[in-house]
């Protein structure tokens, strides 16, 4: 006579055994982790693989949700070991600045203001009238005020440099400010570009890992199927 066969996880000979060769691939990776004697010809009952199946099932969620908060961290360590592009430009712009520089700004910033305006306009005003009506016997700028000509000659000499001194920085500024935006906005598209990468792959994982939980409760429902059928067929055991 044969010697029966018995099941290698809890060593009793019971009716119920299932072959090796029939365990899940996954179901067995497990059993052989805790039992690194398991072979192909080895034998186990259906408790203990309906216990195995449950364990892994369980693993498999556990790793799922543990999968989401890795995936963070490596976004988050990815962030972290790229240094950041972000800056401030206007600071960077102020360190470069020079004494001249910013007198051109000012005298740009106050040559395009109200007060500007109203001061030459009162200025201007004054000094016509002052020449216009002979407070003094020899007026100092008489009519057609050759000398106020001259000195809004004299200004606009100079306050026309002064200005396109100041348009060229600004104009440096917004070059600085456009190249800082293009560098952020291609280190944004890189991440982003890499974070649809990795939802990919995770989300693929997740399918796999799925497939094969619905491939153990689909063995576990044909294994509940046929024990009914075959305690149906069994004598004695329908109603008389």
């Amino acid at each position: 006579m044969t010697k029966p066969c018995s099941c290698l996880i809890c060593g009793q000979a019971r009716r119920h055994l299932v072959p090796a060769t029939l365990v899940r691939t996954s179901v067995a990776e497990l059993i052989r982790s805790d039992h690194p004697d398991w072979t192909d010809e080895a034998y186990i009952c259906l408790d203990d693989l309906n216990m195995y199946r449950s364990q892994f099932v369980a693993k498999v969620l556990a790793e799922e949700r543990g999968e989401l908060t890795a995936a963070e961290a490596e976004v988050v360590r990815a962030l972290k070991e790229h240094e950041l592009i972000s800056e401030n430009t206007n600071t960077e712009i102020a360190s470069a600045t020079t004494i001249g520089d910013r007198l051109s700004d000012r005298l740009a910033s106050f040559g395009g203001s109200w007060s500007f305006l109203i001061m030459f306009g009162t200025i201007m005003t004054v000094w016509i009238l002052f020449n216009s009506i002979h407070v003094m016997q020899q007026p100092v700028d008489p009519f057609p005020f050759i000398l106020l000509n001259l000195i809004l000659s004299c200004l606009a000499a100079v306050q026309a440099p002064v200005i396109m001194m100041s348009q060229n920085r600004q104009e440096t500024k917004d070059r600085m400010r456009a190249e800082h935006d293009y560098q952020v906005n291609l280190k944004a598209e890189l991440e982003i570009r890499q974070l649809h990468s990795k939802l990919d792959m995770l989300l693929t994982h997740q399918w796999q890992r799925l497939l094969e939980i619905q491939q153990i409760q689909t063995d576990l429902m044909q294994q509940i199927v046929g024990h009914r059928n075959s305690n149906d067929s069994k004598p004695g055991t329908r109603s008389q």
